[in-house]
C-alpha cells in the first residue's frame, strides 16, 4: 500500500502541517527539516497525491497525444518506437499520456474538445492529417502544442534531419557511380517535400536532372502499393539502376517486383530505402536505409512540451532537428557497367 502523509509525519517525528510545508519549500521550515523530510519520503516510498499536487500548481500532469492510428496504429515501425520513448520521457518527468479521439464513449467531439473535457496540460501531435480544420484548430487553441515531423509557424515542432538524411543516401548512390535513379515518394506531406527537394538538388548539383517518369507517388508503409509503383519504372523505355523507396518497409514489395522480373539486387538494380527499421536490417541482402533515431524525437518532444507547460516564458517555440544516419547497407551497388 502506498505510505501516507500521515505515515511519514510520524516517521519524522513532526506534524502533518511542518511535513507538507517541508516538501513544498516552504520558507519557514528549515533546510535541516526539509532534508530530513525527502530523505524519510525516499526511504519510505512516499510518493504525494497527484491530484493534490495538481490542485496545488493548476495542473493535471497528463499530456495529450494526437495519433492518427490509420497509418499503422501503435504497430508503425516508425510511430511506434517515437511514441514510446515519448511516453518514457513523459513519465520519467512526472507526467501520464491519454490518447485524444474524435470520441468519447458514444459522444463525437473535437480534438480540442477532448483535450479540453481531458484536462490535459499540453499536446503532442505524432501523427495527423495536419491540415484537417480539427487539427489547426486544436494548435491555435489555448494548449501548449508540439508537432513531430510538421512545422506550424509559431509552434514547436520536433523533426527527423529529413534534408540532411535524404542528401547523405543520394550521395552515397552517386558515389556507386548510378546517374539513373528514380524516388518512389510517399503520401503527399510536408517530410514528404522535404525528402524530394533534397533528393532533387543533390542530384542537380551533380549535374543530372531527373526526369519526371522517375518520380512516382506512392504511399508510405505500403509494400503493395510501392510494388505496383516499381512495376512502372521498371516498364519505362530506360529503367533506372537504382530506386529510392519511400521507407524501409514499402521496399518490401519493391524488391519483390524486381525479383519477379527476374532482375537481381544489386547486381542488376539497386534499392535503397528510408527509417533503418532494425528488423528489416536482419534481412539478406541488408537493406541501405537511412535510420531515423525515433528514441531522441519521442524524448525531445517530450521534454520540451514539458518546458512549454513548466516553464512557458522562458521556452522558445522553435523547431528541434534530430540527425539521421546512413547504413550503407547491402542493396545498393556498383551502377551496371554501360549504365
Amino acid at each position: 500500500m502506498a505510505v501516507t502523509i500521515k505515515e511519514l509525519s510520524a516517521a519524522c517525528g513532526l506534524s502533518v502541517s511542518t511535513v507538507s510545508k517541508a516538501l513544498n519549500d516552504y520558507p519557514d521550515v528549515s533546510s535541516e527539516t526539509r532534508a530530513l523530510v525527502r530523505a524519510t519520503a525516499e526511504r519510505l516510498g512516499y510518493r504525494p497525491s497527484a491530484l493534490a499536487r495538481g490542485l496545488k500548481i493548476g495542473r493535471t500532469f497528463n499530456l495529450g497525444v494526437l495519433f492518427d492510428t490509420e497509418d499503422g496504429g501503435l504497430t508503425h515501425n516508425y510511430f511506434s518506437p517515437v511514441l514510446e520513448a515519448f511516453k518514457s520521457e513523459a513519465e520519467r518527468r512526472g507526467y501520464d499520456i491519454a490518447f485524444i479521439t474524435h470520441h468519447l464513449g458514444s459522444s463525437p467531439m473535437t480534438y480540442l474538445e477532448h483535450c479540453l473535457y481531458r484536462n490535459v496540460d499540453g499536446v503532442c501531435i505524432v501523427c495527423s492529417k495536419f491540415e484537417e480544420p480539427e487539427v489547426v484548430e486544436l494548435v491555435s487553441g489555448p494548449l501548449p502544442v508540439v508537432t513531430v515531423d510538421h512545422v506550424f509557424h509559431g509552434h514547436s515542432c520536433v523533426e527527423s534531419e529529413n534534408r540532411q538524411g535524404m542528401t547523405a543516401l543520394t550521395q552515397h548512390i552517386l558515389s556507386m557511380g548510378h546517374r539513373r535513379v528514380a524516388y518512389i515518394q510517399g503520401n503527399s506531406a510536408s517530410v514528404t517535400a522535404v525528402r524530394l527537394t533534397s533528393f532533387l538538388r543533390t542530384m542537380h548539383e551533380a549535374g543530372i536532372e531527373v526526369p519526371e517518369d522517375y518520380l512516382v507517388h506512392s504511399i508510405y508503409h505500403n509494400p503493395a502499393a510501392a510494388r505496383a509503383a516499381t512495376e512502372q519504372l521498371l516498364a519505362l523505355p530506360e529503367r533506372p539502376t537504382c530506386i529510392i523507396m519511400s521507407d524501409d518497409y514499402a521496399a518490401l514489395g519493391g524488391m519483390e517486383a524486381i525479383r519477379a522480373h527476374g532482375l537481381r539486387i544489386p547486381e542488376d538494380i539497386s534499392v535503397a530505402g528510408y527509417d533503418g527499421v532494425p528488423l528489416l536490417q536482419m534481412c539478406r541482402p541488408k537493406l541501405t536505409t537511412v535510420a531515423q533515431d525515433t528514441a531522441a524525437i519521442g524524448a525531445a518532444a517530450a521534454r520540451k512540451l514539458v518546458h512549454l507547460i513548466e516553464q512557458p516564458r522562458t521556452t522558445f517555440q522553435e523547431t528541434v532537428s534530430i540527425p539521421c544516419r546512413l547504413i550503407p547497407g547491402e542493396t545498393v551497388g556498383p551502377a551496371p557497367k554501360g549504365a
